[in-house]
């Protein structure tokens, strides 16, 4: 049976079709527009405005239709026919909640002299308020720690009372707290930068610090960049005029703002035409490191070098001493520093001796199993915690550059032996940290390809547009 429906019915349908066959037309992707617009087919919501014209009672309709099936006329029993519309009253709108009122902020600088009292009572508060806020839930007792140059707000009701307080840490991190039917309860919350992807890159014509410079990189994203490549290069005699560097790595944004740089992802270092490409990668057990494209660890079980200062007086078994003036073996090598610079740990390591050793002045010795020891001389002090029997991490300093013991000016004596035996720690082959686990593999090469991809596409396209600006320059030469 053909069922008719009344003409407003028909001209809402028709209406709607217009614009679901419009927006179907007009929508380049479904799956974008989808999220961007959404168009209701529902002719019956609660809210009965479907359309723009006002609904007709079925009788009304009826009239405007006489030529409606059977079906549309009033049934025997004086039933009028259901219809969807009669069937589902048009509901009253229901009122939208009240708008809570806005707060009033009042921002103070913290400065120094501050206290909390102080900010309170200047923001108009007693110390009693105070501490019914310090003393409330969650993180609201650490609004007790000021620093100079946070900033502390307090938002207040129309009718004056607190109902809450924001100490804005740095631009990443707030205190917030707020007022609840208990009392007031505070929470850290962090905001989270948005990283983006930036490039750069540099040849060497004095020293990679400069070359940086020269590329834009900041100072930690160059030193970072010479951490990763450290235990492969001595940044002090290995890097030559002519190398070069490429650096995809992470520019921080906040509020469409740069804030700071992010971690470097991939990075090709060229030293006299060997080419070493490194990837960040993270497994998945949360720990981050470099590899090479093929899983090798970038780092390697010890540094090239624990301090970064120039040679004085390399290894050299039939070297003269400066201070006996007779030929005596100098079993390590000795970098010139001033007092004070740090120096790191070459390796993962327990040390076996923390003191005072003769001609050595303040020495530090590291047992690195594999019958491998590292010493370390002359120093002026000890690193914190540095006791013999004390475990240490590679690049954790553990002591100070000075001139203790038999010398005549301040540097690093260090030695590297293995089995006892003295060895030149600049030419020896380290060991390698451990590589991707061959079950990582798989995962290791999906999660890099893109480093890959971005770091040849990125560095191709600036090398056509250096290649063009020395055409350009050629050209205006000649």
């Amino acid at each position: 049976m053909i069922k008719t429906f009344p003409k407003i019915h028909l001209i809402a349908v028709a209406g709607i079709s217009l614009v679901v066959g419009s927006a179907l037309v007009l929508s380049p992707s479904a799956d974008v527009e989808a999220k961007r617009m959404t168009i209701d087919l529902d002719l019956h919501q609660e809210s009965g405005k479907a359309t723009d014209v006002p609904e007709q009672p079925v009788a009304d309709a009826n009239k405007a239709a006489p030529d409606a099936a059977p079906d549309s006329i009033p049934r025997e029993n004086g039933e009028a026919p259901s219809s969807p519309d009669q069937a589902t009253a048009a509901a009253p709108e229901q009122p939208a909640p009240p708008a809570e009122p806005a707060l009033e902020w009042t921002e103070m600088d913290v400065e120094s002299g501050d206290t909390l009292s102080t900010l309170f009572n200047e923001a108009g508060f007693n110390d009693g308020l105070m501490l019914s806020v310090i003393h409330g839930d969650g993180d609201a007792e650490k609004l007790q720690h000021l620093y100079v140059g946070e900033t502390l707000a307090f938002g207040t009701s129309p009718d004056g009372e607190l109902e809450k307080v924001r100490l804005e840490r740095n631009r990443l991190e707030s205190l917030v707290i707020e007022r609840t039917d208990d009392g007031y309860a505070g929470e850290i919350v962090m905001r989270e930068p948005e990283p983006r992807v930036a490039f750069a890159s540099g040849e060497i014509e004095g020293s990679l610090y400069l070359a940086g410079k020269e590329a834009g990189l900041d100072d930690r994203i160059t030193m970072e960049l010479a951490g990763i490549y450290g235990w492969d290069i001595d940044f002090v005699y290995d890097v030559r005029k002519g190398d070069t560097f490429e650096v995809v790595y992470e520019e921080l944004y906040l509020d469409d703002e740069k804030i700071d740089n992010g971690k470097i992802i991939a990075a090709r270092f060229v030293n006299r035409g060997r080419e070493v490409i490194a990837l960040h990668y993270t497994d998945s057990n949360g720990e981050s490191d470099y590899y090479t494209p093929d899983g090798d660890s970038m780092r390697k079980a010890f540094l090239r070098t624990p301090i970064n200062a120039r040679v004085s007086s390399p290894f050299n078994l039939q070297r003269r001493h400066p201070v006996l003036d007779v030929v005596r073996p100098h079993e390590g090598t000795d970098y010139a520093a001033p007092t004070g610079t740090p120096i790191k740990a070459a390796g993962d390591g327990r040390v076996s001796f923390a003191g005072w050793k003769g001609g050595y002045g303040r020495t530090v010795v590291l047992s690195h199993g594999d019958n491998i020891t590292t010493l370390y001389a002359h120093m002026s002090k000890l690193g914190k915690g540095i006791n013999s029997g004390t475990r240490v991490e590679q690049g954790q300093t553990i002591g100070y550059v000075g001139a203790s013991g038999m010398v005549t000016g301040a540097h690093l004596h260090y030695e590297f032996r293995v089995n006892g035996v003295a060895r030149n720690s600049r030419t020896i082959d380290l060991p390698e940290a451990n590589p991707v686990p061959e079950s990582e593999m798989a995962r290791f090469k999906a999660a890099t390809q893109q480093q890959i991809a971005q770091l040849n596409t990125l560095g191709e396209g600036f090398r056509q547009i250096a290649m063009a600006e020395e055409a350009v320059a050629d050209e205006e030469q000649q």
